[in-house]
This record gives C-alpha cells, sequence and structure tokens, in this order.
C-alpha cells in the first residue's frame, strides 16, 4: 500500500502539477540526501542526480540556486562571476528561509519565493535525471531540458 507523500513532497508535486510535468514524486525508504545515496537509490548514475546548491551572494545576500549534476562540483568563481558578486555556500538555516526547504531536501522547483537559478550545462547530456522533491527521501525523475522551463533558470558551466 502506498503511504501519503509528507507535506513538502506533496508541495513539490503540486508545483509540478501547476507546470505541467506528468512527474510522479516518490518517497524512498533510502535517504536521498546525497548525489550518491539517491543514485544509490533510485538505480542510476551519480551524474543523473540533480544537486539543488544554495549560495549565498556576499555583498546583498541574496540566494542562488544552483542545479548541479551530482558528479559535479561547482567552481564559486566562475558561479561569482556569472552572478555578479561574490558568492558562499549557504547556511542550513538561510536555505530553509529563502527556499522553504531543508538542504538534502531543496528541489528545483516549489520554493516559497523566486530564486534565481542556474542549471550545469552537463545535466543535458542525459535523457533523464532524479531531482530533490523537498524531503532527504523524495525524489522525481524528469527530462532534464525541461529544467530552464520550469525553473526560468540558465544553463552555465558550473565546474
Amino acid at each position: 500500500m502506498n503511504q501519503p507523500l509528507s507535506e513538502s513532497a506533496r508541495k513539490v508535486q503540486a508545483a509540478l502539477q501547476a507546470l505541467g510535468l506528468p512527474c510522479q514524486v516518490v518517497e524512498l525508504p533510502a535517504s536521498t540526501r546525497t548525489a550518491p545515496e539517491a543514485a544509490q537509490a533510485v538505480g542510476c548514475q551519480v551524474g543523473q542526480i540533480v544537486k539543488s546548491l544554495v549560495f549565498r551572494t556576499q555583498t546583498s545576500r541574496r540566494a542562488v540556486l544552483v542545479l548541479v549534476s551530482g558528479s559535479n562540483r561547482v567552481n564559486e568563481d566562475r558561479l561569482a562571476e556569472v552572478v555578479g558578486e561574490a558568492v558562499v555556500k549557504a547556511e542550513a538555516d538561510f536555505v530553509r528561509e529563502q527556499s522553504g526547504f531543508a538542504v538534502g531536501g531543496v528541489p528545483p522547483v516549489g520554493h516559497h519565493r523566486p530564486l534565481p537559478t542556474y542549471i550545469d550545462q552537463d545535466l543535458l547530456q542525459y535523457a533523464e535525471v532524479w531531482a530533490a522533491a523537498g524531503t532527504p527521501h523524495a525524489v522525481f525523475k524528469l527530462n532534464p531540458r525541461e529544467l530552464p522551463r520550469i525553473t526560468g533558470g540558465e544553463v552555465i558551466k558550473v565546474n
């Protein structure tokens, strides 16, 4: 018997539906908090995991969301050039305040305030990717070419 989705996962499912995506959020018994954990849980390559990383700009203290292939790291200097000011990895409280979700479960959509979003170009090489869906146990699968449309994000080289 399927268990009902948690409140955070339901928010993501509703956001996906509102965007016209037929994606189905699933909550798994295994953790999907890290890219290797998520890849193992869903049976895909680490590169197919969408890491949703929130950075904070140093001067204006704005949140910036970067959707990164699970096999990549963000070059903060390169991101700063794109954003127009220095960035640092955001603290957990800032991430929750800005996105509405806890670290390890931040989805690409469904935030309670719009976040400027940048998408790792390496995600586009895959036919499908898996993204967090509101909790460290919830994910959904989608075609990565949908990411710019559903997030309003810009595709960039992150590393």
